[in-house]
């Protein structure tokens, strides 16, 4: 992640809350760590941030495996519900300058529709509302300038994207001119979701091809069939808000598939599990180590930027005992 820098004047410096967490991470590596004065439940780095109040929590449980979190979640939005709740009191007590929400996915995060719903009451000086719509890299930038113009880090903005491009950039260049395996990304294992948006960005700058999902589109939703047919060189499971601890007990849901037994990427030994909190699904300046993942992943031994194992790992599924075979 690139060096912070340090914060603005304090006769200037804007107090500022992060709802979702790709922004906090932006925030800090503005420099503006310090006008950060709450948080959401999903916002968990820089690790300071966890001694910000938490103004957010989700309407579900958290618990339970991914198909379970995934009808519960569907319940709500078919319900025309929200997802989550926002603490409307102590958002005006905190009185913030600038409150960074996002209105690209009601499931993912706390949305613009949320915010709004919570400062409808408040009367006298609002804050500005900095709404951040990630499809793709050219938006993930511009986001970052949204939120550097909104509080006054303009050239700070800029001098992090030219830091993200050129790493992506000189990543590239790491891997012109190698063989590209055919990655599938997989967002969510049960039911299976792919990677969009910005994924497959990734993962050609990795120096790899993607196999499902189109730069700027949603994530689509698959079948383990699909899988088999793409027939992957290399699977790469990192769902959307799970860490390598929790995923690696939910890739036991497929030991048991024939399909998922049956691919040539399974059999070979080249499935990894990455840290998909942190990385990948968060469209802020982690996003270079989530190609950076990519690409120790695709052409091992040719780049190393020493992401394994708190980025991702080689899966090792869990040996069936002989009365099993």
């Amino acid at each position: 992640m690139p060096e912070q820098r340090a914060a603005p004047a304090a006769e200037s410096a804007p107090r500022i809350i992060s709802l979702i967490a790709s922004a906090t991470e932006i925030v800090h590596a503005l420099g503006l760590g310090p006008n950060q004065v709450a948080r959401s439940h999903e916002c968990d780095f820089p690790p300071e941030v966890a001694a910000l109040p938490q103004i957010t929590a989700p309407k579900f449980k958290l618990e339970g495996s991914s198909r379970e979190i995934d009808r519960r979640v569907k319940a709500i939005v078919e319900q025309g519900l929200a997802v989550y709740e926002v603490d409307a009191e102590q958002l005006k007590a905190l009185a913030p300058d600038v409150i960074v929400t996002q209105d690209h996915c009601e499931v993912c995060a706390v949305s613009l529709a949320d915010v709004e719903r919570a400062l409808c009451t408040w009367t006298g000086s609002a804050a500005r509302i900095v709404s951040c719509r990630p499809h793709c890299m050219a938006d993930a930038y511009a986001d970052i300038r949204r939120i550097a113009s909104a509080t006054g880090v303009e050239a700070r903005g800029e001098t992090l994207i030219e830091d993200m491009e050129q790493r992506l950039q000189s990543l590239r260049l790491k891997v012109a001119g190698r063989p590209r395996p055919r990655l599938a990304f997989i967002e969510w294992i049960d039911p299976p979701m792919s990677g969009g948006h910005w994924m497959p960005e990734l993962i050609e700058a990795a120096g790899g091809v993607s196999l499902f999902g189109s730069t700027g589109s949603t994530s689509p939703w698959i079948s383990w069939n699909d899988v088999s047919a793409a027939d992957p060189d290399v699977i790469l499971v990192g769902p959307c808000g799970y860490d390598i601890e929790v995923t690696t007990r939910e890739m036991g849901v497929l030991q048991s598939s024939e399909i998922w037994q049956g691919l040539r990427a399974v059999r070979e030994g080249r499935v990894f599990v990455a840290d998909g909190n942190a990385y990948f699904n968060r469209p802020g300046p982690r996003l270079v180590e989530s190609a950076e993942i990519l690409a120790e992943i695709l052409h091992p031994g040719v780049v190393d930027f020493g992401h394994r194992p708190t980025g991702y790992v080689h899966h090792q599924p869990a040996r069936r005992h002989r009365s099993e075979t």
